[in-house]
């Protein structure tokens, strides 16, 4: 097996993360903790969805922030939450991203802990957390869960187009409770596509900070 791959980094401002193998930063430069609280959380109806067994599926676990924020929006709720990465940054980094945002830093204390021994699953205050690394291309239809509501965010479609294929996003739908639904900040024509196919009633709302749209739906 190849070894695990780790995050390569730049920071921008000193305080933002930006993939340098896509050329991305790892969220909003308007604001990361109020883009996850408008795409992936109003965008899944959450936290008013957020009921005791909820299962909340991820593509892109990155800095960990929309974990940081569902629990913030749903604290002591106890939710079942499944990210997938490929490229995992390290304790370190992570909690050099969390300083931009000091209500997710206030609360992100047992995620470091548990990331800087190598758990891979573990209790974030009352969130059960597995995280899936490796190309999620495999990883995804291994899975034998479902989710009733998905954070799609990987990189831009433009610089990972991998993470967004018409394959993958049918896998999301496989994976997907009958009623569950999915929200992501990208717009793309061809996204918007895969998830109708995958069969999602797919709807484009406004977009956060300068993007003028993102995307939801419903299976």
């Amino acid at each position: 097996m190849a070894g695990r791959q780790q995050a390569e980094l730049d920071w921008r401002d000193g305080a933002i993360p930006v993939s340098t193998r896509f050329d991305d930063p790892y969220f909003s430069l308007a604001g990361g903790l109020e883009e996850t609280r408008h795409v992936f959380l109003s965008g899944n109806d959450l936290p008013a969805r957020a009921i005791a067994g909820f299962r909340v599926a991820e593509l892109g676990f990155g800095t960990g922030l929309n974990l940081l924020a569902l629990h913030l929006a749903a604290p002591g709720v106890a939710l079942h939450y499944t990210t997938f990465e490929g490229f995992p940054m390290s304790a370190a980094e992570m909690a050099r991203a969390h300083q931009a945002f000091p209500a997710a830093a206030a609360v992100s204390a047992p995620l470091l802990a548990a990331w800087e021994t190598g758990a891979r699953a573990f209790a974030f205050h009352a969130i059960a957390v597995t995280v899936i690394e490796g190309d999620v291309r495999e990883t995804l239809p291994a899975w034998e869960g479902a989710a009733d509501a998905w954070f799609l965010d990987g990189f831009s479609p433009a610089k990972n187009p991998e993470m967004w294929g018409p394959d993958l996003m049918a896998e999301v739908g496989h994976h997907t409770a009958p009623g569950g639904s999915f929200a992501t900040y990208t717009a793309a024509g061809h996204v918007r596509a895969a998830l109708a196919a995958a069969g999602f009633a797919v709807e484009r709302r406004p977009g956060f900070g300068t993007k003028r749209h993102m995307t939801v739906g419903r299976k």
